[in-house]
């Protein structure tokens, strides 16, 4: 194992510490014992430069625009595996090895979404027109005491139980919170459809389980609606150490129950530099309105002195074209001509605004390329998904991620309470 010396410039004293090797990405100095060793803290503001963890989940290559689900690229992720094996994946550390294993996971999924009686009360306590992903997290947090059986967990078979619980009740718990924010009726799981169609039906279906009627008979959900949802979920699934990640490891390394973590991260994908950015896109592209517009725009997000930001575009750690952008970009025009028909006018925007960008000096020099969130809501548009979902989406996605991150983090014999120090600038 290599060393690097830290030197004290005022005293001269010379510090070694132990590099440690990743087997993917750079290495990482070992600073654990720093001020116990040198009377000092490290500073990092927003931890650009700091490994809180160690985890063999998700990796994401910045530099290069990769980004692995347990090694495997997310590009061939997404072609070769639906949903919930991605879901298996990472819970277990083994995709489905057949179709039968695929459909038996689905078929358990499917089984476990429905939700206790009581909790189902709790949404009668919620007012409506309240943002969906409010009931959300208030509802994941409830759900710790239906299921407190999981804070102490002994064996994976625990760890498995816990994890594919939340997985399976989160579609029903985001279906349920949407229908109970717009003072719509609640529409209970139907095991004969799988994990995605079956979201779909909840949020789509009246009382007595029939879809919207017109003239030409009653409505279905299409396997391509299906496809393009369970699509969109998998490229959330898990996403190295972000804001919302973190929230859950470090409110887990409290010792609380995990579904008390997970709400934590659900509060912390919500806001509009997280998770809550897709909804800000389709916004913004509804602000500009129309292409001609599109110049205008671009030179207000170049002006030191105005406010205005585009959003969907950079990211904390690619400094590239995001993968999973390209991904999304390439859903989108795939259902165009498939027949699921997106927005031509905000996709036109959309399309103007990369294009302006990719040639445009400002944002090269700056690596701010679309991200995941670009494309993304005119996608869930065009599927008939209401903007404030668009975020509960994410959470639908990102819960795999987080299962497998929590579990990872309870499971390490050496994890401690998160505690960072600060540097203290007061009297």
């Amino acid at each position: 194992m290599g060393t690097i010396t830290l030197i004290n410039n005022e005293t001269g004293e010379k510090f070694d510490f132990d590099l440690i090797n990743c087997t993917r990405g750079p290495k990482a100095v070992d600073f654990s014992k720093l001020f116990e060793r040198a009377n000092i803290f490290s500073y990092d503001p927003g931890y650009g430069s700091t490994a809180g963890c160690e985890s063999t989940i998700s990796y994401i290559d910045g530099k290069n625009g990769q980004l692995l689900y347990k090694g495997i690229p997310v590009e061939e992720i997404v072609e070769k595996y639906k949903f919930t094996d991605v879901a298996k994946l990472l819970i277990t550390g083994e995709a489905p090895k057949n179709e039968q294993e695929s459909k038996e996971f689905d078929l358990e999924l499917r089984h476990r979404a429905f939700l206790h009686e009581g909790l189902i009360n709790i949404f009668s306590a919620f007012p409506d027109g309240g943002h969906p992903m409010a009931n959300l997290s208030s509802a994941v947090a409830a759900l710790s005491t239906f299921h407190f059986d999981h804070k102490e967990m002994d064996d994976e078979e625990d760890y498995q139980t816990m994890a594919r619980r939340i997985i399976a009740k989160i579609t029903t718990l985001v279906a349920f919170s949407y229908r109970n924010s717009i003072g719509a009726p609640l529409i209970y799981p139907d095991v004969s459809r799988s994990y995605v169609e079956n979201f779909l039906y909840m949020l789509r279906a009246y009382p007595g389980g029939r879809l919207k009627y017109t003239l030409k008979g009653e409505e279905e959900i299409s396997a391509l609606e299906v496809e393009a949802l369970d699509k969109i979920f998998t490229l959330h699934a898990d996403h190295g150490q972000n804001a919302s990640t973190t929230t859950v490891r470090n409110v887990a390394s409290t010792g609380v129950h995990p579904y008390a973590a997970i709400s934590a991260g659900i509060n912390a994908l919500w806001g509009p530099a997280h998770g809550g950015a897709n909804e800000k896109v389709l916004v913004q592209l509804e602000q500009i309105g129309d292409v001609k517009n599109v110049d205008k725009f671009v030179a207000k997000a170049k002006d030191k002195s105005d406010s205005f930001r585009l959003m969907g575009f950079g990211h904390r750690v690619y400094k590239s074209y995001d993968p999973r952008a390209k991904a999304i970009k390439a859903l989108k025009d795939e259902l165009n001509k498939k027949g699921i028909t997106m927005n031509a006018r905000l996709s036109e925007i959309a399309e103007k605004l990369e294009e302006v960008a990719l040639n445009d000096d400002y944002f090269k020099e700056r690596n701010l390329y679309p991200n995941v969130d670009f494309y993304s809501g005119i996608i869930l548009t065009a599927l008939k998904i209401p903007v404030q979902l668009f975020t509960p989406m994410f959470v639908i996605g990102r819960m795999p991620g987080w299962c497998a991150q929590v579990m990872e983090h309870i499971k390490n014999p050496h994890a401690r309470i998160t505690r960072p120090r600060q540097v203290y600038l007061g009297k």
